[in-house]
């Protein structure tokens, strides 16, 4: 598995919360991490009425209410899986702590979950090549092979992406990074059951190869301090010929899906150019 050290947060420094017009407290890098004193800090707090009654959002934190963090819950019949990928984070007052560090928002923004939100990407690479032929194409600059990836633009924002998303309650994040794939970048749930099954076939067939190349926190513009995005990221590489044939179809949050080159200078959703490049650094190819 491919690591790098987690960077100081870009994304979710923002001055405007996404999908709102709520504004942040601008937290001057110098002031990130938790363990550097600030007495006066006192961000907003800001959780989007879009989660009221929906059966896989938390409530607000209460009497009634309090999660057990850092442990993988079991209430009712509901598993909740509460442990961060980074070891334990903090919890003060009964509320989780970003274990990266203030983000200038209290609450869970548009998040569903106190603390960490699980997520899965499944990133699908194949070599540029010439069809003619069938060599790989290099980069006249670098001499190096270009990757290519499957992306998703999403419906909200109009970023192109991962195809990903999150892990639901008790799912195995392998399971959702298939799921979420065969969602967004197959439209699998306007397919023929026959028709699914052949593709769900194949996809696994590929993910089976796959390696997992990340597996921790996300700089996301979602993030709040005391709710945040963790993902496990698997690449899974195959040759041309064994998904030439594939009909890509954006469905559920896409509206476009496509083979897109790799390179330094795209810009993607969130952290998904690290991700990208993690991949990149894997095959030894064009950057």
């Amino acid at each position: 598995m491919t690591t790098w050290s987690t960077k100081i947060h870009s994304k979710c420094r923002g001055e405007i919360y996404p999908r709102s017009d709520q504004k942040r407290l601008i937290v001057p890098i110098d002031k990130v991490k938790w363990s550097v004193s600030w007495p006066d800090y006192n961000p907003p707090t800001y959780t989007s009425k879009s989660l009221n009654g929906q059966p896989w959002a938390d409530l607000e934190i209460s009497e009634q209410f309090s999660p057990t963090f850092n442990e993988v819950e079991r209430k009712e019949y509901v598993v909740r899986n509460r442990v961060s990928y980074m070891g334990d984070y903090q919890v003060a007052n009964g509320y989780p702590l970003n274990p990266v560090g203030r983000t200038g928002l209290k609450g869970r923004g548009v998040l569903g979950r106190w603390g960490p939100n699980h997520a899965a990407d499944f990133i699908l690479t194949r070599w540029l090549r010439d069809q003619a032929n069938g060599q790989k194409i290099l980069n006249e600059d670098t001499k190096k092979p270009i990757l290519q990836f499957v992306g998703i633009q999403r419906r909200k924002g109009d970023e192109w992406a991962i195809p990903g998303g999150m892990v639901d309650a008790g799912e195995d994040p392998t399971h959702a990074a298939q799921r979420e794939f065969l969602e967004e970048a197959m439209d699998s749930e306007n397919l023929e059951q026959k028709e699914l099954e052949d593709i769900m076939k194949l996809v696994k067939e590929m993910f089976d190869q796959g390696l997992m190349i990340y597996q921790g926190y996300v700089d996301d513009s979602r993030n709040t301090d005391n709710a945040w995005i963790e993902t496990t990221a698997i690449n899974c590489h195959a040759e041309f010929q064994e998904v030439d044939h594939w009909h890509l179809k954006a469905g559920s949050d896409a509206k476009n899906v496509a083979w897109i080159e790799i390179t330094s200078s795209l810009n993607l959703f969130a952290s998904h150019i690290d991700l990208i490049e993690a991949v990149a650094n894997r095959h030894q190819a064009h950057w």
